[in-house]
């Protein structure tokens, strides 16, 4: 992984432009998350995630905070623009030192590529996902399996 000082910003928003966010220094690895509500909450087939560094994430704008029960039982909070409702990231306090961005409200999101896939067996059957990538059938329960999946 290249040096955290070396990797450009990471700059996003809402739809609106109410909230925008600048991420700095560490990130993780992309991954989609084919669960039920993340079909219901995206209205897409998945949902692609993105952490990155707490410590290095600013947020210009203010943030409606939706409390969100997790798989595991965690209440996560949600945030949105209250003005478009744009889902924008999620704090989880599994992870205090990440940020898990929607990968989608990236200014540039091309370089975004699932490392893994989570919660395939709520997969839509249409979607064919690529060879070699991991996929689980559910999510991971122990902690150091996320931990490895993400770097």
């Amino acid at each position: 992984m290249p040096d955290i000082d070396s990797l450009p910003e990471l700059v996003g928003g809402c739809l609106c432009g109410a909230v925008r966010y600048v991420a700095r220094g560490r990130r993780d690895r992309a991954y989609a998350c084919h669960c039920a509500e993340c079909q219901t909450r995206s209205g897409s087939a998945f949902a692609m995630m993105l952490p990155v560094a707490a410590a290095g994430f600013i947020v210009k704008g203010e943030t409606r905070s939706v409390p969100q029960e997790e798989a595991n039982g965690i209440i996560a909070a949600l945030h949105v623009c209250p003005a478009c409702l744009t889902r924008l990231y999620t704090e989880n306090p599994l992870w205090p030192e990440l940020v898990i961005l929607r990968a989608g409200t990236l200014d540039d999101s091309t370089s975004a590529s699932p490392a893994f896939h989570l919660w395939v067996q709520s997969k839509q059957r249409w979607l064919e996902l690529p060879a070699g990538v991991p996929q689980y059938v559910t999510q991971p329960t122990d902690p150091a399996e996320w931990r490895r999946l993400m770097r």
